[in-house]
């Protein structure tokens, strides 16, 4: 999976690069979630790596469902991929993408599990602390854990807060062990 990501951030670099300076980010964040979601569905999939169809018929069908999305860049970056035998490495492009995206926006993804599910009160006293912690505005994804017992664990980036009742047992019972 490193290999893919490697391959696909020059990719998201270059449509990064190019959305800054023409200032459609978010035209191109939804063109690439598209793009991502087609090559994600097995039957697209299917139609993609299947021989019996010609580089033209992939991109002609993709643009299809792209509709009003696929502005010229679009359908460039996607001919581009085609030929290049790219296409399948959309999901990883759109992934980096929204990460250089949301860097440039000051915006930092939170993943929360919780063994029980958090209040609104609860999420944004959470989102507060995070903001304050990390100086940019945080974007929750909550999900409930109930293998947790209790607490949450939160993973901002490489940063991992286990706060979680599991999490307390695994690391006293590493310690037993020493």
């Amino acid at each position: 999976m490193a290999e893919l990501i490697t391959v696909a951030r020059p990719y998201a670099e270059a449509v990064y690069s190019l959305a800054t300076e023409t200032r459609t980010l978010d035209q191109w964040s939804d063109a690439l979630a598209w793009l991502a979601a087609m090559v994600n569905n097995p039957d697209m999939v299917e139609v993609v790596t299947n021989p019996k169809h010609t580089a033209k018929e992939v991109e002609a069908l993709m643009l299809e469902v792209l509709g009003e999305r696929a502005n010229e860049s679009v359908k460039n970056f996607l001919a581009a991929l085609i030929e290049n035998h790219r296409l399948m490495l959309l999901p990883h492009i759109a992934s980096q993408f929204e990460l250089f995206k949301a860097e440039a926006e000051n915006i930092v993804d939170a993943q929360v599990e919780t063994a029980f599910p958090l209040t609104e009160e609860q999420k944004a006293e959470l989102t507060s602390t995070l903001s304050k912690q990390y100086g940019k505005t945080v974007r929750l994804d909550v999900r409930d854990n109930a293998d947790l017992i209790g607490g949450v664990r939160v993973l901002v980036g490489d940063d991992v807060i286990d706060s979680s009742v599991r999490g307390k047992l695994q690391a006293m019972a590493a310690s037993l062990k020493n």
